[in-house]
């Protein structure tokens, strides 16, 4: 069973995206923050790490930079809603200049989910 990691600051999203990758048959990690997520990569090494990019306490960027410095090797995907004065296209794009296996506009459908996640953990 591949175990995914979910950084995301809002709580309803990521319980909300737990009970689907459940669903799916993913064994889930959680974390509210990239500081958080940085935290528990100390002991834990997920297939995969699902990650938003404008999050207090350590955002999305700054851990997809941590992340490449370590050169773990981990697939990263970024999702993002965007805000106000930040489009959610600048911020999949910066990530995916930093070489996240994906990327991911929130709100996403079941669908879209399902193609990303097989994209991002084969090889």
């Amino acid at each position: 069973m591949k175990t995914i990691l979910i950084v995301d600051d809002d709580e309803l999203f990521r319980t909300m995206l737990e009970a689907m990758l459940r669903k799916e048959g993913y064994q889930v990690l959680t974390a509210s923050n990239g500081t958080e997520a940085q935290a528990r990569l100390e002991s834990i090494s997920p297939d995969l790490i699902m990650t938003d990019i404008l999050m207090p306490e350590g955002d999305g960027i700054e851990l997809i930079t941590a992340l490449n410095r370590q050169q773990r090797g981990i697939p990263i995907v970024a999702m993002s809603g965007g805000r106000r004065s930040i489009s959610l296209e600048f911020n999949l794009e910066s990530a995916a200049l930093m070489g996240v296996k994906a990327t991911l506009p929130k709100p996403f459908t079941r669908e879209n989910l399902r193609q990303v996640l097989a994209d991002a953990l084969q090889g």
